[in-house]
């Protein structure tokens, strides 16, 4: 395992593993929280009328997303050196901070192809994800030479 100390990405990737782990958290709430957390957080509606009917397709569709997740936070935490090295660190951070950058970046032709995405939580959600890859892609560069086995 890398010194946390040595790795000039170790901030930039304990951050974005944070704020992974947060979203994941985030996610399992709203399991709890019932359909007006889904609702809140911009699930949809389907997705809040399926969970107020007692529907597991809600429930398992958000523990998968939060999985994902919790995984991407340990694969930033890796690349800090705070968790053991995972198998193929740098694919799978360059993987994560691509699957962040163009889920933010793609709001933009989605929004001119179709008006019905123009709501606040397209907007938002596309910011957040921008910052979540910002973070995850100044880590990743700046532990770069760190992420070899």
């Amino acid at each position: 395992m890398t010194s946390v100390a040595a790795n000039p990405g170790s901030t930039w990737l304990m951050i974005g593993g944070a704020l992974s782990a947060a979203a994941a958290l985030l996610h399992i709430a709203c399991i709890f929280g019932g359909p007006e957390w889904y609702r809140f957080f911009g699930a949809g509606e389907g997705m809040a009328r399926a969970a107020a009917r007692g529907d597991w397709q809600p429930t398992i569709i958000t523990l998968c997303v939060a999985a994902v997740l919790l995984i991407w936070a340990a694969f930033a935490f890796s690349g800090a050196g705070a968790l053991p090295r995972l198998p193929l660190l740098r694919i799978g951070l360059v993987t994560i901070t691509a699957i962040y950058l163009i889920r933010a970046l793609a709001f933009v032709p989605v929004n001119f192809a179709s008006r019905q995405y123009t709501d606040s939580f397209a907007i938002w959600s596309s910011l957040i994800v921008l910052i979540f890859g910002a973070v995850y892609a100044i880590g990743t560069v700046k532990a770069w030479r760190h992420l070899v086995p």
